[in-house]
């Protein structure tokens, strides 16, 4: 078996720090995106729409109204419900936060690219399976559900020379649901894998794994509004922000971009955990701007989570920082140590104290393995 490490302009491109230098990135232990976090008022259908999945209820919990005011700023009964995918509890779980008295209908529907919108990301093993399921869905079941066309991609430029039937052409395939209360991306390898990068458990329906990493359409002029992800919470930026548009293959597709359409593009990446990525877009075009329906407590994805041993540093640097603000150190629903923050963007996170280290090792080194 072949192993390429790294060795291309592209792959070196994924570890390239922006301006922010090694040096000057705390070291917060901080992990990969732990949970997505989503609120309903109907934890029966989330939890049985997961389970196709593979997502499992491995905790619930429940608060009362004066709790949840205090931990979420929500005046509402929360029960609530953690689901991991399989046996990988490093990132990429799920928590369904059912409210009894919700503060609106989140996001919802939207055209795609509304600022406010989370799109959460799978690895499967039958991305057109998929496709069929949500476009019947659409077509017969009169289903609010827009599911593009699979698109191939050569995304990390590892195709070199003449490709052929016996010399057969890496790729990676991709394609967006966009839904009612939930957004999806779903991408399919071809001729590679990267270890610790999506894990898909026997147990997974629809042949799926974890969330492997999370898209954020943003309410923000520039990507700097965002550095606080390294100087306070010690994630790298993948490399400095770029215009995609649609000159690209997948994002043209995935995004359903118009003939001249564009947006600013960054990713972040956990020092610890190569996945459980963040990557956030900024549309450089008039697009619908639904960001106060985004706020905890609404329907749909409002809020994401990471852990980290070194709690009271992290808040510490939150606490610090002009252009956040923070909740105090309070238990949360499952008597974990923890605070809120908020961004100037429209971004709500919850960082959680785990002392523990996960039962599944992370990997940290981006490795990209060719095979049949």
């Amino acid at each position: 078996m072949a192993r390429l490490i790294l060795i291309s302009s592209c792959l070196q491109v994924l570890l390239a720090f922006s301006a922010v230098k090694a040096q000057d990135i705390p070291d917060t232990g901080i992990s990969g995106v732990y949970e997505v976090m989503l609120g309903t008022d109907d934890a029966a259908y989330a939890k049985k729409y997961f389970a196709e999945y593979g997502f499992q209820v491995i905790d619930s919990a429940t608060i009362s109204t004066k709790e949840a005011l205090t931990i979420y700023g929500v005046n509402s009964k929360l029960r609530s419900y953690r689901l991991q995918n399989g046996t990988v509890d490093s990132h990429g779980l799920l928590r369904i936060l059912e409210w009894e008295k919700p503060l609106g209908d989140g996001v919802g529907y939207a055209p795609v690219e509304t600022i406010g919108s989370r799109i959460a990301v799978m690895m499967t093993n039958d991305i057109f399976r998929l496709h069929d399921i949500y476009k019947t869905a659409r077509e017969t079941g009169k289903k609010p559900w827009l599911s593009t066309e699979p698109i191939a991609d050569d995304l990390f430029g590892l195709n070199t020379g003449e490709k052929n039937f016996f010399d057969r052409p890496v790729l990676v395939r991709e394609n967006a649901v966009y839904g009612e209360f939930f957004n999806h991306i779903f991408f399919q390898r071809y001729g590679y894998k990267i270890p610790g990068y999506g894990t898909i458990s026997l147990d997974s329906k629809l042949k799926t794994s974890e969330f492997t990493h999370h898209d954020f359409i943003i309410n923000a002029k520039d990507m700097e509004q965002m550095s606080y992800l390294t100087t306070a919470l010690g994630l790298k930026a993948e490399a400095k922000p770029v215009v995609d548009g649609d000159w690209l293959i997948g994002p043209k597709r995935v995004f359903q971009m118009e003939p001249g359409y564009s947006h600013w593009y960054q990713g972040f990446v956990s020092p610890n955990n190569i996945c459980g990525k963040l990557k956030f877009f900024i549309p450089r075009g008039a697009k619908t701007n639904k960001t106060e329906n985004q706020r905890i407590g609404e329907k749909g994805i409002t809020l994401h989570s990471f852990y980290t041993a070194k709690l009271n540093f992290v808040h510490d640097l939150v606490v610090s920082h002009k252009n956040l603000t923070s909740t105090i150190i309070q238990k949360n629903e499952f008597g974990e140590q923890s605070f809120i923050l908020k961004d100037n963007a429209g971004v709500s996170f919850q960082i959680i104290e785990r002392k523990t280290p996960p039962k599944s090792e992370p990997k940290t080194v981006l490795e990209f393995v060719l095979k049949e």
